[in-house]
């Protein structure tokens, strides 16, 4: 049988607000509801976000607490994966949620451009986020908005800087950094192999890249991530209803790669995650 595919599903991100699309989930209660709806239907990783009343971007570790309890609550066994990006905060506070203990947390290894400004991730605080997640057991999915990071990645992991296997995700699709390019896909696919033999690995296309890289990782293997912080629409003409719309369009793709959707307990343990446990 092949592999079960994840379903990473991210929820709110930075940018996108309801003047975008309604369906944007901002105050908890709406992350809550809107990524309990996606669980249902198929997603088993939850990559979230937290925002200000006003819509803008937050670290606040009370927010974040405050998601990660009705998440345990209403989606049991769910990967839990908060983000710690540089739009929702400036240096070391931009892990200051990290010592609540998700499942999993986002690391950006290096530095690139965005559409208008550089995404800066200098090396102490790369090394200093990395260091939080590996003292509280958070698993890092490494994300790849370059070659260089997926090599910095594996650096890192020599060093003993990041435990266990790496879980690496191409970022392709954001405006001045990498466009969905086949070739260079397939190229990060085999450096991935080559660097990390076995090690699981998923894509992430932005805007209308989304489908894209969906259907080229899934048919390559890989794992998928869809939801509302990457994509507001469902086409050019459709806003997306809800979170759980697109993770059904993802799901339909594994189906028609005859790849089952993985439960929370088969994402785990392909994550080399232990078994859900509610953590206080």
């Amino acid at each position: 049988m092949a592999e079960p595919c994840i379903i990473c599903v991210a929820i709110t991100g930075s940018l996108p607000t309801k003047a975008n699309n309604p369906a944007v989930p901002v105050t908890i209660s709406e992350q809550i509801e809107s990524t309990h709806e996606a669980f249902e239907t198929g997603a088993t990783i939850c990559h979230a976000h937290v925002r200000n009343d006003d819509q803008t971007p937050s670290s606040d570790p009370e927010k974040f607490a405050r998601l990660q309890e009705g998440l345990q609550k209403h989606c049991p066994g769910m990967i839990i994966q908060f983000s710690t990006g540089g739009r929702s905060g400036a240096g070391q506070a931009r892990g200051g949620m990290l010592s609540l203990r998700p499942d999993m947390a986002s690391l950006s290894v290096g530095s690139n451009n965005f559409p208008a400004r550089v995404y800066e991730n200098p090396p102490d605080l790369v090394a200093w986020l990395a260091s939080e997640m590996k003292t509280h057991g958070i698993k890092p999915e490494i994300e790849a908005f370059d070659l260089s990071h997926i090599l910095k990645a594996a650096e890192m992991h020599a060093a003993g800087e990041i435990a266990d296997t790496p879980y690496v995700q191409f970022v392709m699709g954001v405006k001045n950094a990498m466009p969905a390019d086949r070739h260079v896909f397939d190229f990060y696919v085999e450096t991935v192999n080559r660097l990390f033999p076995g090690a699981p690995w998923c894509a992430a296309g932005i805007g209308r890249e989304q489908l894209k890289i969906n259907k080229w990782s899934i048919a390559a293997g890989g794992h998928a991530r869809t939801g509302l912080e990457d994509n507001v629409r469902i086409d050019r003409g459709t806003l997306a209803p809800s979170n759980a719309a697109l993770v059904r369009l993802t799901a339909g793709i594994c189906a028609e790669n005859g790849r089952p959707v993985a439960t929370p307990d088969q994402a785990r343990e392909i994550l080399g995650l232990p078994p859900f446990q509610r953590r206080n």
